[in-house]
């Protein structure tokens, strides 16, 4: 324990969040939040909602003493990976994504009555910059339509959970020249999209009648 509790912040996702510390969205968060926050990461390349789901209750048990202020969740863009036919991969279906989806956000509901959330959509993709992405069909692995499908599902639980989210597929698109300088790999974001992922979630944060605010400007340092 280093000194009194500070309000909790917790990036809870897939390799977007974990990425997102290098010079990312994240590390920028830790910045701003410095004398604010404790920014957590909890974030795991290849993790998709189903494995998210498996250990939700280690990660975020609902008996803690202390309950985070602030999840941000990113799950979908693994989801959305094209399925294998020998059931292995990444590739979650599309109800059973909008399900998981609902079960973390019932999950952090029941966290504590501070715990706000914020939910992350699937960021767009540059097909053309990703290498290897087909399978030995020649059938890509990732496209920018599953990405659009996977955003709007996880838009559309929010919307039904009345959770906030950031709709990053139409955010970062928004920028004409988004497929060349918003990614590292067609996939990951470089710091130029990275810019594009905070200005959304200060937004949010911003406008949210939440009380305590969590924007930090208004937080006490």
């Amino acid at each position: 324990m280093l000194g009194p509790l500070r309000p909790q912040f917790v990036l809870f996702g897939s390799s977007i969040v974990q990425y997102s510390y290098y010079e990312g969205w994240g590390a920028t968060l830790s910045h701003l939040y410095a004398r604010k926050a404790d920014i957590v990461l909890r974030g795991y390349a290849a993790w998709n909602s189903r494995r998210a789901l498996q250990v939700l209750d280690i990660i975020f048990p609902k008996d803690a003493k202390e309950q985070p202020s602030l999840v941000i969740v990113y799950f979908g863009g693994n989801d959305a990976t094209l399925p294998n036919p020998n059931g292995l991969g990444p590739h979650v279906p599309l109800e059973e994504y909008k399900e998981n989806m609902r079960k973390i956000a019932i999950h952090m509901k029941c966290l504590s009555k501070k715990t706000r959330t914020i939910f992350l959509t699937t960021p767009p993709i540059n097909e053309a910059q990703i290498l290897d992405n087909s399978d030995p069909m020649g059938l890509p692995l990732k496209t920018n339509e599953a990405c659009r499908v996977y955003a709007e599902a996880c838009m559309e639980v929010c919307r039904d959970m009345n959770v906030k989210a950031i709709d990053l597929w139409s955010a970062i698109q928004k920028r004409d020249d988004w497929r060349d300088v918003c990614f590292i790999d067609g996939i990951h974001l470089t710091n130029e999209g990275s810019k594009i992922v905070t200005r959304e979630i200060l937004k949010v944060l911003k406008e949210a009648a939440w009380e305590p605010s969590l924007y930090w400007k208004s937080m006490p340092a």
